[in-house]
């Protein structure tokens, strides 16, 4: 068995350190590329490309849309699927404005990483001062760079809550109470809508669970696989 991670918007490999030890018991990790395309069916169709044949899913944030798509794509392959702080919504139009903007925007605008406040919106309250933080999310950003920055901020996330009986594997929904840019009532869309789905809330944490709360994911993640892996 493996498991396969799959990051979110302008994260890379790093946003899952803290939780990788919890899940050495399911097997080898592998992480998502989610670096060259423009679409999240694309996004998809290149992981399953270097994928194990077998594997469970962890998707975080945008990860969860292209998680989904994985598990519609390939349904024999994926034991079991969890969803970290997503939802199956798609675009607001204020969003649509800004992806606007960034796409009139020059190419060549040299990019800096994310804003510490774009990043400090992203967090619980407490950890907003908190600069080690900040600067590990920034740090992911500033790596992959601004290529990478203009592909996923111009991604189409079309809603999928209605494909949602396509996902047939057991599937785990995990939201943080304290969540600014997905809801709790994004998050139990979504796990009333996919067939058998469990909802499982992570107080006392932002939008950045895996950096904010990884042993409290771990904790509430590794059990249920353990239960669900082989169901």
């Amino acid at each position: 068995m493996a498991i396969l991670l799959v990051p979110g918007f302008m994260a890379d490999d790093t946003l899952w350190d803290d939780v990788v030890p919890g899940f050495a018991c399911f097997g080898p990790v592998v992480h998502a590329d989610l670096r060259h395309d423009t679409s999240v069916e694309a996004m998809a169709r290149r992981v399953l490309e270097t994928a194990p044949e077998s594997f469970l899913l962890v998707g975080f944030s945008m990860g969860g849309y292209v998680a989904r798509a994985i598990a519609r794509q390939a349904p024999a392959r994926v034991r079991a699927l969890v969803l970290v702080a997503t939802s199956t919504r798609g675009d607001t139009a204020a969003l649509q404005k800004r992806k606007g903007a960034i796409g009139n925007a020059a190419p060549t605008i040299a990019f800096s990483g994310l804003s510490r406040t774009a990043v400090a919106t992203s967090l619980h309250p407490k950890n907003r001062d908190n600069d080690a933080l900040i600067e590990r999310v920034r740090a992911m950003g500033t790596r992959l760079g601004g290529d990478v920055f203009r592909r996923q901020s111009l991604l189409d996330r079309p809603g999928d809550l209605e494909r949602s009986g396509e996902i047939r594997c057991p599937t785990l929904v995990v939201a943080a109470a304290q969540d600014q840019l997905r809801s709790l009532a994004e998050a139990r869309e979504m796990a009333d809508a996919i067939p058998g789905a469990t909802l499982a809330v992570i107080e006392d944490s932002g939008h950045m669970i895996p950096i904010e709360a990884p042993q409290r994911l771990v904790d509430v993640i590794v059990p249920w696989l353990a239960a669900h892996a082989d169901a």
